[in-house]
């Protein structure tokens, strides 16, 4: 517990840095490093960093996405990366003399793909108008009702969630951290409008949606992580933040968090 909360005290501290501090290409640049990493651990889980060349072509891939995104999304070159990607896989599987199947091929391709499209919801937040505010908004659902669920199923855990999957996630956890989301970020709306002077006024009844919706979804991410680690016999994606273990094991909430919340705030604005 003691190694988690410093890195929540290193941690924190560094995302403000980076999204208000730095100019906004930084976000960009940070979700690059991250999903590199992110990709490297979830092949790594897979065995695929067997094939070194896949692994450098994925990692790569996994960097770009964020970057696509900041520099305006365009068609062509997100199409010009897709396709010579699965042009590489495929000359790796002709190459290996049917050694790489279609399953190899498939993993590889989706857990490239979808971790950083999905994460790259973050620094389209950061170039909406609406940014300062809502930016922080997938961090505060997911890493608040990670929290809440964390110490609601240490006080009053008694039925388990879903035991061959992750055996300490209880029912209790999942409904506390639930209901913590959503008071977590009705208070997170109440602080800008209120402590920051927000120019617009809050949609608190929406804000609470976001919560409720944002925390199913969160832990559906958790357990979605759990499925592959059990599936591969693994504890943990990695060791890079203590107490945690890798940056899929802290950010697999935020995954599935972000583009939800982006969604939410294109369909359902929460400022009036």
């Amino acid at each position: 517990m003691f190694k988690r909360v410093m890195v929540a005290v290193v941690f924190i501290p560094l995302i403000l840095l980076i999204v208000y501090a730095l100019p906004e290409v930084a976000v960009s640049l940070a979700l690059a490093v991250v999903c590199a990493i992110a990709v490297y651990e979830a092949l790594c889980a897979t065995n695929f960093l067997k094939h070194t060349r896949i692994a450098a072509y994925s990692i790569a891939l996994g960097a770009l996405i964020p970057l696509w995104e900041y520099s305006g999304a365009r068609a062509e070159y997100a199409l010009a990366g897709l396709f010579v990607y699965v042009i590489l896989l495929f000359a790796e599987a002709i190459y290996s003399r049917n050694t790489l199947g279609l399953e190899r091929l498939g993993g590889a391709f989706f857990l490239t793909v979808f971790i950083p499209w999905f994460l790259s919801s973050l620094v389209r937040l950061r170039l909406r108008g609406d940014w300062q505010m809502t930016i922080l908004l997938p961090f505060v659902v997911a890493f608040l009702s990670d929290a809440c669920a964390l110490f609601a199923g240490l006080l009053f855990g008694k039925h388990t969630l879903a035991p061959d999957l992750s055996p300490k996630k209880t029912v209790e956890g999942a409904v506390g951290g639930l209901v913590g989301a959503v008071v977590c970020t009705m208070a997170y709306g109440l602080l800008w409008e209120k402590g920051f002077g927000l120019d617009r006024s809050v949609n608190y009844a929406l804000l609470a949606l976001y919560g409720a919706v944002g925390s199913v979804v969160s832990q559906l991410g958790d357990l979605s992580f759990s499925c592959i680690k059990r599936e591969y016999g693994i504890k943990d994606f990695g060791n890079i933040l203590p107490g945690h273990g890798g940056i899929l094991d802290r950010f697999d909430s935020v995954i599935f968090c972000a583009p939800l919340i982006e969604l939410l705030l294109r369909l359902l604005p929460i400022l009036k």
